[in-house]
């Protein structure tokens, strides 16, 4: 489920609708809430249609790309930051039916070096903390944790144990939307839908398509461009299961080097994190 990193699910079929239709519904409201005393001359109508052409030629509109480079710019420069979403996440079974499963997902970040995600949904619960120099998988309701050498930084980190363990960092590549020029290359149709408000926030409603996936981000207008909601979909699997997340942010928290650190509880077990070509997780000697 990724477009860059973990943004790989998708969104509905209905926003390829939108994406195709956007820059016609655009053109018509142009002329209808143009002064009712202004009739469209021949020039008007015939710039309208070369604008309609040259928009159905580029279907990745400029504007769509600037909020994202925002957005992206803005989240590049926080430094120290905590982020809640609310989330609810589509599965497939093997007979076709599609199950959605609600949860939370918090992050508390202090780049470059430390980050503890802590993801609490209806099948399982999970946190994760990296302090620079380890990454600590931890079950609470298990009882189990794992502590794996990492690379200095969030990113380095986030698709190392992804790459090695199968271990996915929700949201942190969201963090760093923009540095890889490869997110921009990847997308192939980009689109402002128009205005929302997300928990009274006003938004920018920005969909996005990718081969495999389809994607929306809601970012706040103004100087704070911040990502309000994300809905990804899954286009590959025919039954297209969605992933939404609602965001909450706090650029203003604070963390010691504390925050970053796990301290085991003593009724819990240390295991061995493995690949999981290697058989998953095994509990360590």
């Amino acid at each position: 489920m990724k477009p860059t990193g973990w943004m790989g699910a998708a969104l509905a079929g209905a926003v390829g609708l939108a994406l195709g239709s956007t820059h016609g519904a655009r053109a018509a409201d142009d002329l209808e809430t143009a002064p009712l005393e202004t009739v469209p001359t021949e020039q008007d109508i015939e710039d309208l249609e070369s604008a309609q052409a040259t928009a159905d030629s580029n279907p990745v509109e400029p504007d769509a790309v600037d909020a994202l480079h925002r957005m992206g710019g803005y989240l590049r420069s926080l430094k120290m930051f905590s982020v809640r979403a609310d989330t609810a996440l589509d599965e497939v079974t093997e007979d076709g039916m599609k199950l959605q499963f609600g949860g939370t997902l918090t992050a508390s970040v202090r780049r470059p070096d430390g980050l503890v995600l802590e993801v609490n949904t209806d099948r399982k619960h999970r946190r994760l903390y990296y302090d620079g120099k380890t990454l600590t998988v931890y079950a609470p309701r298990d009882g189990y944790y794992a502590i794996v050498d990492a690379p200095p930084t969030i990113a380095e980190t986030a698709e190392a144990v992804s790459d090695k363990y199968g271990v996915d960092m929700p949201l942190v590549d969201l963090f760093s939307w923009g540095a890889d020029s490869n997110s921009e290359e990847e997308v192939r149709e980009a689109a402002i839908i128009g205005p929302a408000r997300i928990g009274g926030v006003l938004c920018d409603h920005v969909a996005v398509r990718q081969d495999d996936v389809d994607w929306q981000v809601w970012i706040q207008r103004g100087d704070r461009p911040l990502p309000r909601k994300i809905v990804i979909t899954t286009k590959s699997e025919p039954e297209q299961p969605q992933y939404v997340a609602t965001l909450t942010w706090d650029t203003d928290a604070k963390f010691t080097s504390n925050t970053f650190h796990f301290s085991p509880p003593k009724e819990a077990h240390k295991i061995d994190l493995v690949a999981p070509s290697d058989g998953g997780v095994t509990e360590a000697p």
